[in-house]
């Protein structure tokens, strides 16, 4: 670790002639080689590409979610770090959208659209150097992921459905416990909270534990910081809240039809890891108990980034229009991570969608992932949920601002976004240090 830069002094820098005894390893000469010579070419891949049609009715009712997390940090020391969140929910109407020029389009057009469409969430984590009085950063962090999940301005819909996901209450049974998760006092495992408790003692300590610290944010803590990705992960669970709150309405409300006409899209994979994955089966069993029931919840998540992207970047030059590749298993660790065989399969732990490769014409592919309920490697297509009627909506939905674009991501994006500039700058003046 370098030295930081103080008040007089500047920081450590690493060493450039550092450098010249790492190029003698001919390792490292083969991987330069590599890097500036690469000889991997779309025709190396055993991929085929199947055609899908176009002949299932599209989707009437799109919903989308998308987050954003700035950080911000004081000027003097000792350093005093502060995170803002935000989250936001759109609903479109398909018919609607058919009306806007996908190219250019028309400012009044895209307001008529998002009027009374748009719901968002905003809230803010202490990091470090925050003195809360009365309390130390640890449970302070904690209380204030408990309130905000149950944000009064979205009527504490969000909080509802973590309840409902928590403790399965689309079965109808009211003997389910939560998940089972770490006391963020003891380390003790508890073995679940009671049905639809909202704070409960530990089976060991005794002491008062949220319906939150099922997930798990205790675990990246110290007592007297948090790191950034505690608000990450913030951002990432009350992502997929939003986006089943929606689900969770027409369920309970029993709007079967409606929900089936409807179209889910997170932006990102649908995938909650590490200790935030207690949630994925849950999720995976609501989507068997509906696909069980003829119920198709129709859900995607696009990956604009990553592992996954850069292979579909790699792959899709040769691919036809109107195609797709649904990669197994074995292909994902072997020609996309490159891994060895495990144990378990990829995503066993921390997926809730399959991966899926679509190229819908010359200029435009995604990466996307599909539910299919209970975990499975599937080989055929139709394991993934209301994939015939995704596939036919999908083109309708393509943004042309940006290569691969869909445009309810692009405009729930416009309204969940805290970019650098001016919104950081503003954020600083008011987080009052």
């Amino acid at each position: 670790m370098p030295y930081q830069a103080g008040g007089r002094l500047p920081s450590e820098r690493a060493s450039k002639l550092g450098h010249l005894d790492v190029i003698h390893s001919d390792l490292v000469n083969k991987l330069i080689d590599q890097f500036e010579k690469p000889d991997i070419k779309p025709e190396d891949y055993a991929v085929a590409w199947t055609p899908f049609s176009m002949d299932q009715k599209p989707l009437r009712l799109i919903f989308s979610v998308d987050g954003s997390i700035q950080m911000v940090r004081s000027d003097t020391q000792p350093f005093r770090e502060v995170a803002f969140v935000k989250t936001a929910l759109l609903r479109l109407d398909r018919h609607g959208m058919e009306k806007v020029d996908k190219e250019d389009p028309h400012p009044m057009a895209l307001r008529d659209i998002l009027a009374e469409s748009a719901i968002y969430h905003a809230t803010v984590f202490p990091l470090k150097n925050i003195i809360i009085p009365g309390s130390n950063n640890y449970d302070s962090v904690r209380r204030i992921i408990f309130d905000s999940i149950q944000d009064a301005s979205l009527d504490g819909e969000p909080y509802k459905t973590l309840k409902w996901l928590a403790y399965e209450k689309w079965t109808g049974s009211t003997s389910t416990k939560s998940p089972k998760f770490f006391c963020p006092h003891c380390s003790q495992e508890i073995q679940g909270l009671p049905y639809d408790s909202d704070i409960a003692p530990c089976d060991y300590c005794k002491l008062d534990v949220y319906l939150s610290d099922v997930l798990g944010f205790h675990l990246e803590m110290d007592e007297d910081s948090a790191p950034e990705s505690v608000a990450s992960a913030y951002m990432l669970i009350h992502e997929t809240l939003m986006l089943f709150t929606g689900v969770r309405h027409f369920w309970d409300a029993k709007k079967f039809d409606v929900l089936q006409d409807c179209l889910f899209i997170k932006d990102g994979p649908l995938t909650l890891r590490s200790q935030y994955s207690k949630l994925v089966n849950p999720i995976r069993r609501f989507f068997e108990h509906a696909k069980q029931k003829k119920i198709n919840v129709n859900m995607i998540g696009q990956e604009k980034s990553g592992t996954f992207f850069d292979h579909l970047e790699l792959i899709a030059k040769t691919a036809p229009e109107r195609s797709y590749f649904l990669p197994s298993n074995e292909y994902i660790r072997k020609e996309i991570q490159h891994a060895p065989e495990r144990s378990e399969q990829y995503g066993y732990r921390t997926n809730y969608g399959n991966k899926l490769f679509i190229k819908t014409d010359k200029h435009h592919q995604m990466s996307l992932c599909v539910p299919v309920g209970e975990y499975r490697d599937s080989k055929n297509i139709d394991d993934l949920i209301g994939i015939d009627r995704i596939l036919c909506t999908l083109p309708q939905l393509i943004s042309h601002r940006y290569e691969g674009a869909l445009l309810p991501i692009q405009l729930v994006n416009g309204i969940a976004s805290l970019s650098s500039y001016p919104s950081a700058a503003v954020l600083k003046v008011f987080a009052d240090f």
